[in-house]
């Protein structure tokens, strides 16, 4: 993990406390676009470096993903 991968665990424990849009934050904050920054949130979440530094952050954004997923999957099959 680098530290732009460190600094967006910690955007999300603390992204509520900004006022705003958070999509407009991230572009401001990270230089990048809110589908960029969701995907490379995505891929550290797999990281096991990220889940020993934020376990229960991770936990609660894997449970959502797994959620969003299966969601989905519903859809999908109706």
């Amino acid at each position: 993990m680098n530290d732009t991968d460190r600094a967006i665990l910690a955007f999300e424990l603390e992204h509520w406390h900004y006022p705003g849009n958070k999509e407009r934050i991230i572009q401001e904050r990270f230089g990048f676009s809110p589908n960029r920054y969701y995907q490379r949130l995505n891929r550290l979440l797999d990281e096991p470096e990220a889940l020993a530094q934020q376990p229960a952050l991770v936990k609660r954004l894997l449970n959502r993903r797994d959620q969003r997923a299966q969601r989905r999957r519903v859809t999908h099959e109706s």
